[in-house]
């Protein structure tokens, strides 16, 4: 099928417009007057509905047809925009993804959707009488730039352009047969440009009493409400000429909208780009990534030959391979803002089925990440912001009592310290109250008494991300399940990650998540464990440092040392990794010892002996290999080796 050569432009190009849509829909329903914006939402609804014609996906045509109706009577502004028609013409957005959603998964886009094609038609055949005159006075309509220029021509041959708003007896049997001879009568005196409603609903009696006409004439005004109070039936003329006011065109903002609009009229830049499929990104990382082994095992040979021209190309060969490091590794980069997007939406829905009010602020949505970690962050934040809404934000009214403005504030923010990105989800609510959390675990037997009297602040907001752990009293929608903080932790933990949490009761709380840049290529610190060799990520690392056997004590069974004012447990890694009681078979008089940290715990490990900084590729132990304890994976180093990465967040408790 000749189609199916540009299906997954389709599905990607589609997607962008949805997302467009739902981004613009949300700005219009602050600013529900402002052309430009509507006009943004009737673009993409409008080359999506071509698109889907031209693939031949009906339904999907049939439905951004009728969005483009709602759409077009607001840019004309004979209908007025209220929460209800947004709440529609949002509904109506959802299913229009699901539809792409359905055809990215081999589906023919079909669905059932007669009920919101009944809900979009009578958002665009209401209001037509209350728009029409206000306080006695026409409202205008948008022109097109054909109308528009009939317009210009008409004052420069000496016509005056007049709005012309007539409203017939309540008691009129034959709406149609007026119109039409006031239409003949006003025949004699020049001609009609334009009808609100359009012409077709006029003869079709598909108006209440009043319509409104662009008109032009040389006659003056009072002939013309002489002639047309001739006709019998009409109760009231308004006439108004338009030659000295400003005729606002479709796409063009009137002049008082301007400072309003700036974001949405400005020139914007022009970006030369490419759309390039990620398979051949992915390809191209892994080709880069052997590159790397490569490029290890000769700057080792370099060194042992001694060769002064082998080590001089060995260094160039390194420096041009940082630069298409850096080069390969920015094409992979995305913004999180194409997960951020879609959380206003979100926000929306879940704020309006708890009845909260919610006010959205996103920052830092220019940071970015490695395309691999943004396709998997998107579902936890959407869980971290549901539990601000519906655990953190007040109801208005408990708000308000206590002194808080009744809107409540989510902040979600983004931002690169060094080779991090942070993430973080605040709010203004209630807090998180400790002992509560801990008086809930306890009773949910996720921790005994004895232990919750040892939990310092941090151990006791940990609770929270507990499998199984619930604050909510009932089950709802939105929570109640004991599930989804855990689901959060294990995520971002897989992705290298590290998330931590503060909270000040009453003033609100703060979800903090650390991420790496890039998952592929990371820096290692290779140690030596007798005959083997390991890496420790250089993110997790705090510091290393040589330590006597005097300086380790014991305490609970647990060997610990001081470090910088604090007590932090002792892990020898033959113990852990190789299942050796190096303790008990000998006895160093001094250790190597490598501080690591998660969050605000740390730990101290003990190695054999340092080998050095390096630069390395991350691989999966694959399938067989999978949930290996305390490993992340393995990489290749210069010689050949194979070094096991250790995965220090699985050390840490």
């Amino acid at each position: 099928m000749a189609q199916s050569n540009y299906l997954q432009v389709f599905i990607d190009e589609g997607r962008e417009h949805v997302q467009n849509m739902n981004n613009h829909l949300l700005e219009l329903e602050k600013n529900p007057t402002t052309i430009p914006i509507i006009e943004e939402v009737f673009r993409s609804a409008h080359t999506l509905k071509g698109m889907a014609a031209a693939m031949e996906f009906q339904d999907l045509a049939t439905l951004t047809h009728a969005m483009e109706n709602v759409l077009d009577v607001l840019r004309n502004e004979t209908v007025r925009a209220t929460s209800k028609m947004f709440d529609h013409v949002f509904d109506a957005v959802d299913v229009v993804e699901e539809m792409i959603d359905d055809i990215a998964e081999g589906g023919n886009g079909s669905k059932d959707i007669d009920p919101y094609l009944v809900q979009l038609k009578t958002l665009t055949s209401v209001g037509e009488e209350e728009t029409a005159v206000t306080n006695g006075e026409t409202q205008s309509f948008s022109y097109d730039e054909f109308e528009q220029t009939v317009l210009d021509q008409s004052v420069e041959q000496g016509y005056i352009p007049y709005e012309i708003t007539i409203t017939l007896d309540e008691a009129t049997l034959l709406k149609a047969a007026r119109v039409h001879m006031a239409f003949n009568v006003l025949g004699d005196h020049g001609e009609v440009i334009k009808a609100s409603p359009p012409v077709e609903d006029l003869e079709e009696e598909n108006f209440e009493h009043t319509f409104t006409i662009a008109f032009i004439s040389k006659s003056r005004i009072e002939e013309l409400e002489e002639t047309l109070y001739n006709v019998s039936e009409i109760a009231s003329v308004h006439i108004e000429a338009i030659t000295d006011r400003h005729i606002h065109r479709k796409g063009t903002p009137q002049q008082e909208e301007v400072n309003d609009t700036e974001s949405f009229t400005g020139k914007k830049e022009t970006k030369r780009t490419i759309k390039v499929n990620v398979e051949r990104l992915d390809m191209l990382m892994n080709l880069f990534e052997e590159w790397i082994v490569d490029r290890g095992r000769l700057q080792r040979t370099a060194h042992e030959l001694q060769n002064q021209a082998l080590t001089e190309t060995v260094e160039r060969m390194s420096r041009i391979s940082t630069d298409l490091q850096a080069v390969i590794l920015n094409m992979r980069m995305m913004p999180v803002e194409n997960v951020f997007n879609r959380f206003p939406r979100m926000v929306r829905k879940v704020s309006k089925d708890l009845g909260k009010k919610i006010k959205l602020e996103i920052e830092g949505e220019k940071t970015e990440l490695d395309r691999s970690i943004i396709d998997e962050i998107g579902d936890p934040l959407v869980h971290l912001l549901r539990n601000s809404i519906d655990h953190g934000i007040e109801l208005p009214g408990d708000r308000m009592a206590i002194g808080k403005n009744d809107e409540g504030t989510v902040r979600l923010s983004a931002y690169h310290s060094g080779n991090h990105v942070y993430i973080q989800v605040s709010d203004d609510g209630a807090g998180i109250d400790k002992e509560k959390l801990v008086k809930k675990a306890m009773n949910q037997r996720i921790i005994a008494e004895e232990e919750a009297k040892t939990l310092t602040d941090a151990e006791k907001y940990q609770l929270l991300f507990s499998s199984g752990f619930s604050t909510a009293e009932e089950i709802t929608d939105v929570s109640g399940r004991g599930v989804g903080l855990d689901v959060v932790r294990r995520t971002f933990e897989s992705l290298g990650g590290v998330v931590s949490v503060n909270s000040e009761p009453g003033k609100g709380s703060v979800f903090s998540i650390q991420l790496p840049l890039t998952l592929s290529i990371i820096e290692v610190l290779l140690v030596q464990l007798e005959n083997e060799t390991y890496g420790i990520p250089i993110s997790a690392i705090t510091e290393t440092a040589i330590i006597s056997e005097t300086d380790i004590h014991k305490t609970h069974n647990q060997e610990v040392i001081e470090f910088r004012g604090n007590v932090i447990p002792l892990l020898f890694l033959h113990d852990v990794l190789q299942g050796k009681n190096v303790r008990n078979s000998q006895s160093e008089p001094f250790h190597s010892v490598i501080v690591v940290q998660k969050g605000d715990r740390y730990a101290g490990l003990v190695v054999d002996g340092f080998i050095g900084h390096h630069e390395v590729v991350l691989k999966s132990l694959g399938y067989f290999l999978q949930d290996v304890f305390a490993i992340s994976g393995a990489t290749v180093i210069g010689d050949g080796e194979v070094a096991l990465i250790i995965d220090t967040n699985a050390l840490v408790k």
